[in-house]
């Protein structure tokens, strides 16, 4: 395993990228409502990051079904975990929706995905967004400097299962950086291993997928669609961070 850890002008291009990943994902926020199409949020989305001076980073990007990814965004609603790919099909008034986006600029990638009540959604759904939500920061108080990449995990896990629910067991976070997908992988549940040591200059996309049933999904046939297998619901929140000499830096948020 090679993690790359980054120097300051590596990190400050970074910053630029995960900026517009941020301001796509404030534009969006303001954009989702009952009777918007997950299409018109993807074009959304492409005309501001192309806006920025940057290309999208899943675009055309190619999984392990070797299918190259059509769209700019994820648009995941309900029980779609991830990689939902945006179409004609309108939000309703109740739904849930995962949106996660890329950008890509200067040589490098930033990421963030979060999860949105369209219209009044009810209490279950609204806990698992804000409990997902607190997976990640409650992880994120072990991406230190000298403390190890099991941590991070083990805290997801432990707050996603004290709210009720589960955590997805087949995807994880990355590293993140010249290339979208870096080591380490970053899972979302407790190991046995205690992984390696983080230090400064790493950056790593961390990213609790969090489920209201069971763990268990399926790969719809057109090759990304993740669900559910009991088809209840499922959220992701995700932030692209700076492991430095103290707090680690959100390069995602705005």
């Amino acid at each position: 395993m090679a993690i790359m850890v980054k120097n300051e002008q590596q990190i400050e291009l970074m910053r630029i990228s995960n900026r517009i990943v941020a301001g796509t994902h404030a534009l969006l926020e303001k954009s989702i409502r009952p009777g918007i199409t997950t299409k018109e949020l993807d074009s959304l989305a492409c005309d501001y990051i192309k806006g920025h001076g940057a290309e999208p980073s899943f675009l055309g990007y190619k999984g392990a079904s070797n299918v190259p990814y059509p769209a700019s965004i994820c648009v995941s609603i309900n029980e779609e975990v991830i990689h939902g790919i945006p179409s004609l099909k309108k939000l309703k008034e109740g739904d849930i929706v995962s949106i996660d986006i890329g950008a890509f600029k200067n040589g490098y990638h930033g990421d963030a995905a979060r999860t949105h009540a369209v219209g009044a959604a009810p209490p279950n759904k609204l806990k698992l967004i804000e409990v997902t939500r607190q997976c990640f920061f409650n992880a994120m108080q072990y991406a230190r400097a000298g403390r190890h990449l099991n941590e991070i995990g083990a805290a997801v896990q432990a707050t996603a299962e004290a709210g009720g629910f589960s955590v997805v067991q087949d995807f994880c976070g990355h590293g993140i950086g010249r290339e979208m997908h870096e080591d380490p992988q970053i899972m979302n549940y407790r190991q046995k291993i205690r992984g390696p040591r983080l230090c400064k200059g790493m950056t790593l996309a961390i990213e609790p997928m969090v489920n209201e049933g069971g763990y268990g999904i399926d790969v719809l046939p057109d090759g990304w669609t993740v669900v559910t297998k009991d088809r209840k619901c499922s959220a992701h929140y995700e932030n692209t961070i700076l492991i430095t000499d103290g707090d680690p830096e959100i390069l995602t948020l705005y």
